[in-house]
């Protein structure tokens, strides 16, 4: 038999010598991103966003993966070798940072799969560092201190917080452009904060939070009927600008009201489903008492964020994890996480019973678990609450931003047609 000579190259490890490289991280949501960019700053690394977009883009990673993975990827491949071809970075001092699941989705292989699309792009020395809590990678480069891990779950509360305020208040503003120059402010007094070592203790946050509240609501407003509309799928697509084609902006043109879901929450619902895995199908028990502990800290968080909104009636804020299982139940077991699981199905019905019944479920080309989950709630919330009116939009390279559109519009002439019965009756 002849010998199997095949070798495979090991991991290139990001090292303390590396510290003077610029990690790059693709860019998902560019109002959360600018405030845990300086974050990693304060520990030494220096860091850059990627947020490239296009054909050309796309195109770059169609030919270094194979077409049949899913989207996030393919956009994320092509954003990495459109920053080592741009000329901004020395190719040889360059970081990729990204994210491992450790669950079912393709995510947790995305940082393997990548590490070879850059060795066929002509780049095998970039390092990666995979960005987990499950201890998948270990890079002797990396050191955070806690104030670090601490700080970036406030970006994620504040990130939030501004989100959900600005877009309840920009359709009804008053004097154009307020709202997104109150944001650009927040944030940079938030990074400033952050810069100082300050901002990210509860009571800290508690203070920032009822100051941002007061400012927004006190921006003039002037109230009319609007359609409103969630967007609800996959974590990505929900907040990147390239992902989903603009979305955000393409609603507001339309004149709607949005919803973008809380991204503190999806991290609850996710540390959540890996805990009740543990206490399901077993774990090590060393494992399932860091989970609890993280869990712990998770909902008192997410209570802040909550709470906070909720003491400005005239917002609406999004509903807890506990509160969501709760919805889910009769739909989906809560031990069901792929493809957003029972936490899709679950939030339809709570944006529909606050008003935003019209629905936007993107989801990637390449994700089986998605197209199941989607098909599978659409189907069954809308026979629990016919008031939802969703459409679910793919994306993917060879799917064009108007055919996309179009079907959105189609679904807003029906929310329109809805909006001008109610106003009439």
């Amino acid at each position: 038999m002849k010998e199997n000579t095949t070798h495979y190259k090991k991991r290139v490890e990001f090292t303390r010598k590396m510290k003077d490289y610029t990690v790059l991280i693709p860019e998902m949501a560019p109002l959360y991103f600018r405030m845990i960019k300086p974050i990693l700053g304060r520990d030494g690394y220096k860091t850059d966003l990627m947020g490239d977009e296009g054909p050309e883009v796309l195109n770059k990673g169609l030919r270094t993966v194979h077409n049949d993975i899913c989207y996030p990827c393919l956009l994320i491949t092509g954003q990495m070798i459109s920053a080592l071809e741009s000329g901004k970075y020395d190719p040889n001092k360059v970081a990729m940072l990204i994210t491992q699941s450790g669950g079912g989705c393709r995510d947790t292989n995305y940082i393997h799969l990548m590490r070879k699309a850059l060795e066929r792009a002509g780049y095998p020395q970039v390092p990666f560092i995979s960005a987990n809590i499950w201890f998948m990678e270990w890079n002797s480069g990396v050191r955070l201190r806690i104030s670090t891990l601490f700080m970036a779950v406030s970006a994620l509360i504040y990130g939030d917080f501004i989100t959900i305020l600005m877009n309840q208040t920009r359709p009804y503003e008053v004097n154009k452009g307020e709202t997104d120059a109150l944001a650009d402010r927040w944030i940079e007094d938030i990074i400033k904060q952050f810069e100082k070592g300050r901002g990210f203790t509860r009571k800290a946050i508690e203070k920032n939070l009822q100051a941002i509240g007061k400012d927004f609501s006190a921006i003039k407003i002037q109230k009319t009927p609007k359609v409103k509309v969630a967007i609800v799928g996959e974590l990505f697509l929900k907040y990147s600008i390239p992902g989903n084609n603009h979305l955000e902006e393409f609603l507001a043109e339309q004149d709607c009201e949005v919803f973008m879901p809380s991204m503190l929450g999806f991290g609850v619902y996710k540390t959540n489903g890996a805990l009740e895995d543990l206490n399901r199908y077993g774990g090590k028990p060393f494992k399932k008492f860091i989970m609890k502990i993280v869990m712990h800290y998770f909902f008192a968080y997410e209570d802040l964020l909550i709470r906070n909104i909720e003491s400005f009636p005239q917002y609406t804020a999004p509903e807890r994890v506990k509160t969501l299982m709760k919805r889910a139940e009769g739909i989906s077991d809560i031990a069901n996480s792929m493809g957003e699981g029972w936490y899709l199905a679950a939030e339809m019905l709570e944006f529909a019973d606050h008003g935003y019944e019209n629905i936007v479920c993107v989801q990637p080309f390449g994700c089986l678990p998605c197209h199941v989950a989607v098909k599978g709630a659409l189907g069954k919330v809308r026979r629990v609450d016919p008031r939802i009116n969703a459409v679910d939009i793919e994306y993917d390279p060879g799917a064009t931003r108007v055919n996309q559109e179009n079907r959105i519009k189609l679904m807003l002439s029906v929310a329109k047609e809805n909006l001008k019965k109610e106003n009439e009756g």
